[in-house]
């Protein structure tokens, strides 16, 4: 973890402890140092001054109560879930998403009229990065997810979520597959890494930058970097970017789709943009869930990249979709409209994370 929050620009940084700030002070570690590239160091910064707090891998309880004590307009609902406002942006932003194009991805990725993918350099990439660790160093604690990807142990992914909020926290403990204790003693370097510096904008003048928001992808470094959006579907897209990248060089199909399977063990799949039913269509009653969103399929099988379920609770009913329903209870979360959410009404509620047990 303290590598993770390292600045690869600053010559010194924070004093990375674990635990909760409010907490006794533990013993010190300070922050690893990136040597890989080459950059000006300062050899005195306020960073080296202070503590950074990581609370890492924190239950949904510890998560549930960082929020409600230090995150304004968070609190938790009659069924137990936890509902929290995402600020400004209440879905993904794809035009403020950008892709590192170099020697490598220039060849292998999509690029041009029609693609989704918008590039940006290296250079502009290690700005926004700079930014995002800077922020996060500058808060009294982040929050460290250390997680998995994929069902499938032979194509396991380790993932590291470095952010700024316990809702976002919370969203990956539900959305990315938990290590057990042993997993996690022994979880090592991830494979990938997130910072996501959530409200904290980018810098509108920064080459490539067309608003205050960025999603930066850079496949060759393995991180993501997320400035000025706290919506946390960011976070579970983005990595679905990776998985894209990834698994077809190992002759694996990623495929965004539902899938469950019948008691005979035939496999269905479900296939469709985001909002056009995979969710409903995957849960049901009389088939046993695989996964509502994120698959691969290879010679094995086919396995769920996720460890959670993500469904919009728009006129949701209890008779049409009873296990999205019956789901809405303690260690979920929900993300409200805040123009909806001014009135208090039931209707407000507009996204949820969970994990179907």
């Amino acid at each position: 973890n303290s590598a993770s929050l390292a600045s690869l620009t600053r010559g010194t940084g924070p004093k990375v402890v674990r635990g909760d700030p409010a907490g006794k002070v533990q013993s010190v570690s300070h922050v690893a140092h990136h040597h890989h590239i080459e950059a000006p160091t300062i050899s005195v910064s306020d960073s080296s001054l202070k503590f950074t707090h990581v609370l890492y891998n924190l239950s949904p309880a510890e998560l549930y109560e960082q929020a409600i004590k230090y995150e304004k307009g968070s609190f938790i609902t009659s069924t137990g879930a936890l509902a929290t406002l995402s600020g400004a942006k209440t879905g993904r932003s794809p035009r403020d998403k950008r892709v590192v194009i170099d020697d490598t991805t220039q060849d292998e990725l999509w690029w041009g009229k029609g693609s989704p993918n918008i590039e940006m350099d290296e250079h502009a990439f290690m700005v926004n990065r700079e930014r995002a660790v800077d922020y996060l160093n500058s808060l009294d604690k982040v929050f460290v997810n250390d997680q998995f990807l994929n069902w499938d142990p032979q194509n396991r992914i380790k993932v590291r979520i470095v952010s700024a909020r316990a809702y976002h926290s919370l969203f990956m403990h539900n959305m990315c597959i938990r290590p057990t204790p042993e997993e996690l003693e022994n979880f090592g370097t991830p494979d990938f890494t997130i910072y996501n510096a959530g409200q904290f904008p980018c810098n509108r003048y920064t080459h490539y930058m067309t608003s205050s928001t960025s999603i930066d992808l850079n496949l060759a470094r393995r991180e993501m970097v997320i400035l000025g959006t706290q919506y946390a579907g960011e976070m579970k897209k983005g990595l679905f970017s990776v998985m894209h990248y990834l698994m077809p060089m190992r002759q694996i199909l990623s495929l965004h789709s539902g899938c469950n399977m019948g008691k005979d063990g035939d496999v269905a799949l479900f296939f469709g943009l985001s909002g056009t039913g995979k969710t409903t269509l995957s849960t049901d009653h009389n088939r046993y869930l695989i996964g509502d969103d994120e698959h691969c399929w290879s010679d094995n099988g086919v396995s769920n990249i996720e460890g959670g379920c993500y469904a919009k609770c728009i006129d949701l009913s209890r008779e049409k979709e009873p296990d999205i329903w019956n789901a809405i209870k303690f260690g979920t979360g929900e993300i409200l409209c805040p123009s909806v959410f001014l009135d208090h009404t039931i209707p407000s509620i507009k996204l949820l994370c969970s994990v179907f047990d």
